[in-house]
């Protein structure tokens, strides 16, 4: 039997040489600097800003050789369609039941009733860029909205999009790389893979160390986020966020959880298995942080390294569940907010017209409110005012933590959901994986 004083002193040891328990720190000692000392947690920011201009200079090589080396490993471009088009269908249907989550939780919740803000009192200024950028698009229709899509994913030049991390663009790159390599025979294929493969190796590396920065980057994140905003302004607009959280909870657990139960795979065993990336990605607020750990922990999961180029950058741009339960429900907080009562036609106008404006603008900066600012310049018949959005400011730096989550786990289980659907995923490994997680720390 081991002696109690050695089991401590190995719980001691693997906590200190846990990431996640430092995370963990990192976010506590960020809200307590950020509460009491305000100054400092905002001069803190370079903190954050640092570390995500250090992972985006890596994500974009990571996605391109991840994606070139699965897609050229595939049986054959068949392989690719049908991965594509079973991703588009699931990416569809998934992200319009999100949409249909957030006017649920809104309706039957009712955040905001009972503020009675007129818009016409509001500061609007803050918000004006948002508004100014939706005017473009706020009319566009569906075809309009595609090739507005294609356009942005066309790079202008090979360099920018591994620059400035654009997902879509190099989605776009690697796949006619990888289109044109596939035509090749296997001796020349292997020929081309082996380098690149050695390159992704050494990239991955530099991804660890950069990673075993991640708890200064949380501490850096919310001392800057509670020091700019204030705990204090959470309270008038706690009613919003609970709501936010009971839904996208609700989204991840019930709706997802069902799904994953038709592909005989328990929700809460898969949500373990991503806790470290969960727990990255709610620290520093942005999906960027876990994409390149997501793609390497699913990888040695078991799930095809093709499926996961594919899917995983692809659902960054077209699938992001909880942004989509934030614009619903957002809509549905401003039209009691400012007492304009919806019909149920202009519940379904709103659910049709999102499912077009959601997807129109990718990776873009503020996307949110743009996003949100052009869906209510398209319904105007609704009654609620483009620059009530204003009134949503103060929380949207505390909402994006939940979307960047609910975005993380809607991708991870899209991926695998399918991945399973095209049976590329190696399912006694993968279950041997939900299993035990622990031996699935990110690592290179």
């Amino acid at each position: 039997m081991i002696p109690q004083h050695i089991k401590n002193a190995n719980f001691a040891t693997k906590l200190l040489f846990n990431l996640a328990f430092w995370v963990v720190l990192g976010i506590v000692a960020g809200v307590l600097v950020g509460h009491f000392y305000p100054q400092l947690g905002i001069a803190s920011k370079p903190g954050i800003d640092y570390f995500i201009k250090a992972l985006k200079w890596l994500i974009g090589p990571i996605i391109f050789l991840t994606i070139i080396s699965g897609i050229v490993g595939l049986e054959s471009l068949k392989d690719l369609g049908t991965i594509g088009f079973k991703a588009f269908i699931y990416f569809e249907v998934v992200s319009t039941l999100a949409l249909a989550v957030g006017i649920l939780f809104g309706e039957v919740l009712r955040p905001g009733h009972g503020m009675n803000i007129d818009p016409a009192t509001l500061d609007t200024s803050s918000v004006d860029k948002f508004i100014k950028a939706s005017d473009g698009s706020a009319n566009l229709g569906f075809v309009e909205h595609v090739l507005h899509i294609l356009k942005g994913a066309i790079p202008p030049d090979p360099i920018s999009p591994f620059i400035h991390a654009n997902t879509l663009q190099v989605l776009f790159m690697a796949l006619v790389v990888a289109i044109v390599l596939s035509f090749l025979n296997n001796d020349h294929k292997k020929l081309v893979l082996k380098p690149l493969e050695k390159i992704q190796h050494y990239v991955l590396k530099l991804l660890a160390i950069l990673m075993l920065f991640s708890p200064v980057a949380a501490f850096s994140a919310m001392a800057f986020l509670i020091g700019k905003f204030g705990i204090s302004s959470l309270l008038g607009m706690v009613e919003l966020l609970l709501v936010m959280a009971a839904a996208s909870c609700f989204f991840i657990f019930i709706v997802l959880g069902i799904i994953c139960y038709f592909a005989k795979v328990n929700i809460f065993k898969f949500m373990r298995f991503i806790s470290r990336e969960v727990l990255v990605v709610f620290a520093t607020s942005s999906s960027e942080t876990a994409l390149a750990p997501l793609m390497q922990k699913l990888e040695s999961a078991g799930i095809n390294k093709g499926a996961i180029g594919l899917i995983i950058p692809t659902g960054y741009s077209f699938n992001l569940d909880c942004t989509n339960i934030y614009l619903s429900l957002s809509i549905i907080f401003l039209s009691y907010a400012t007492n304009v009562d919806l019909t149920i036609g202009h519940l379904i106008s709103i659910l049709v017209v999102l499912m077009i404006t959601s997807k129109g603008a990718v990776g873009v900066t503020g996307s949110g409110f743009i996003v949100l600012a052009g869906t209510l310049a398209a319904l105007p018949s609704t009654g609620i005012a483009v620059a009530s959005v204003a009134i949503l400011l103060g929380v949207d730096k505390f909402m994006s933590e939940m979307r960047a989550v609910g975005n993380l786990c809607g991708n991870a289980v899209g991926c695998m959901i399918v991945s399973i659907w095209d049976k590329k995923v190696d399912m006694d490994k993968f279950r041997y994986a939900l299993d035990h997680p622990e031996e699935y720390h990110f690592h290179s």
